[in-house]
């Protein structure tokens, strides 16, 4: 089930959307009747972003030791082409 709450949830009912991201569940927030940001647990966020770092290091390292640098073009064309 997807949980949408309004943003002010997050300071009035604050026990209701931690149970929900306790669970496992992400929760929705919005402003004004649109999306503003997702509330996640640490665990979840971790799980998320885990490997995004040491795979910018190693894109850090690999341009240090080349002259070639590519366009945004360049890159969504190469990317594109994979899929």
């Amino acid at each position: 089930m997807i949980h949408i709450h309004p943003v002010s949830d997050l300071r009035n009912n604050f026990p209701q959307i931690e149970a929900v991201v306790r669970g496992g569940e992400p929760v929705y927030l919005t402003k004004n009747g649109h999306g503003s940001m997702v509330v996640l647990s640490l665990e979840d966020y971790a799980e998320l972003t885990s490997g995004i770092e040491s795979r910018l290091d190693e894109a850090d390292r690999a341009a240090t030791q080349s002259d070639v640098r590519l366009t945004h073009d360049d890159v969504f064309a190469n990317a594109r082409s994979r899929l």
